[in-house]
């Protein structure tokens, strides 16, 4: 009796440990022992789970035994002979699987006619087998397909948001694979970002604010809300514009301002402002756009004139702006082709997409349309209870689920109030492109 409870303390307390080690540090309890285990499971299991997602092939194989008449291996054809040709399940040559910091991935041979797409659709029954949070598809080359594991949703928590280092490039939240999400104005110039109420989508502009006010950048603000939104963050905006004629006035500025420094290019030889002498090179400006759909919005045709100006204004700024160094983060609650041909033209100019919860399939598909069908369902599926989660057209070309960091107002106003002196009037913005290149 004596040895069988203590058999039951020393498990217990093997139990406890495991279950501490995996509480307060889950890192070093996944590589040194979550990993391996999973990777024997994977292994293990690779051949029926091939076989129930349907990723596996008929091959011809020769079958030999020692004793003709048994059964074979399919357990209904009947041996006759020695040698015999039969068909056979083959399930895709898998490497190792490589540890990450939140799961682990693997590459995998593809088999003939198979498509990197063949295993995206069956990720979810892969996730289920393996039992584990989500798996990810990619293809670095032709023939190889890559199974990116997460064992848990990285999302639940996110930490503080990082100080930015890079010009026009702030780190606003984090991937689902556990990576930064960056938002980075001179790999992607222009970007949507669509939400409903209470999903995000302002807490993400305050996360960029924050990220950009200590950077030597012009910030321009476009409040189609009367202004509630962006005034607090008036001391570190160069302009703001609040009506719909405020904001042609600006886009006219833009425009301007876009031609002078195109002329300034153009006596140059440069094809941008970063190829500009740094003595000439003018200061780059990010357009902070919130409620896009009331710019389009027509109460009556006397408007139609008024917004096909602003539209056209609109669109001209985000075909040529990014080579002059003017750069665009529109940001609405509705997001439809109902809106007008403008919305859609300016969504084809803009490759940045970033599509939070939406009460309808429309927005989703108008952000997110042209990239894969599963991140439409992705983009319906983000809960309520969940703010801040988006899906996000990547870099890469791939698209991911990603959360930003909480970015409380008060921290957005203090930051633009620290450094509103980083920020000149609009006139000086206007006024301060030299037209004379000097001499190298």
């Amino acid at each position: 009796m004596s040895d069988l409870l203590t058999l039951l303390g020393v498990s217990a307390a093997i139990a406890a440990g495991l279950w501490a080690w995996h509480h307060w540090h889950y890192r070093s309890y996944w590589f040194v022992l979550g990993y391996p285990l999973a990777a024997i499971s994977v292994w293990a299991t690779w051949r029926k789970v091939a076989l129930g997602c349907g990723l596996t092939k008929k091959r011809q194989r020769f079958w030999f035994t020692t004793v003709p008449g048994l059964v074979a291996s399919t357990g209904v054809v009947r041996v006759r002979r020695k040698w015999q040709r039969i068909a056979v399940d083959t399930k895709p040559f898998m490497w190792l699987p490589m540890p990450t910091r939140h799961g682990w991935r693997v590459t995998l041979h593809t088999l003939e006619g198979q498509i990197p797409a063949d295993y995206a659709e069956v990720a979810e029954r892969l996730a289920h087998s393996w039992g584990v949070h989500a798996v990810r598809v990619s293809s670095p080359r032709p023939g190889r397909v890559v199974l990116a594991t997460t064992m848990r949703d990285p999302l639940v928590k996110v930490a503080d948001l990082p100080a930015s280092t890079e010009l026009l490039k702030v780190t606003v939240g984090k991937l689902e694979t556990g990576g930064p999400w960056t938002i980075d104005f001179t790999t992607v110039p222009h970007w949507i970002n669509a939400g409903a109420t209470q999903s995000g989508k302002s807490n993400l502009a305050n996360a960029l604010i924050v990220g950009l006010a200590p950077q030597p950048v012009v910030l321009v603000g476009f409040d189609l809300k009367g202004g509630v939104e962006f005034t607090p963050y008036a001391p570190r905006l160069s302009a703001l514009a609040t009506t719909r004629t405020e904001c042609g006035a600006l886009l006219d500025d833009l425009v301007t301002l876009m031609a002078d420094r195109m002329g300034v290019c153009r006596m140059a030889g440069a094809r941008n402002i970063w190829q500009l002498p740094p003595a000439v090179r003018p200061v780059p400006i990010v357009v902070l756009v919130d409620e896009l759909a009331e710019l389009y919005l027509m109460a009556d045709k006397s408007e139609k004139d008024e917004i096909a100006k602003t539209s056209t204004a609109l669109l001209r700024v985000a075909q040529l702006g990014r080579a002059f160094g003017i750069y665009l983060f529109c940001c609405g609650q509705r997001i439809g082709s109902d809106l007008g041909p403008g919305v859609t033209a300016l969504r084809a100019q803009c490759s940045g997409r970033i599509c939070h919860r939406v009460n309808d399939p429309e927005t989703a598909t108008m952000t997110l349309g042209d990239l894969d069908p599963a991140a439409l369902v992705s983009a319906r599926a983000i809960p309520a209870e969940t703010p801040g989660v988006a899906i996000v057209a990547g870099q890469d070309g791939q698209w991911y689920r990603a959360r930003s960091f909480y970015v409380t107002e008060q921290a957005a106003e203090h930051a633009a109030r620290t450094h509103a002196h980083l920020a000149p009037a609009w006139d000086e913005v206007m006024a301060a492109q030299s037209h004379e290149i000097p001499a190298a």
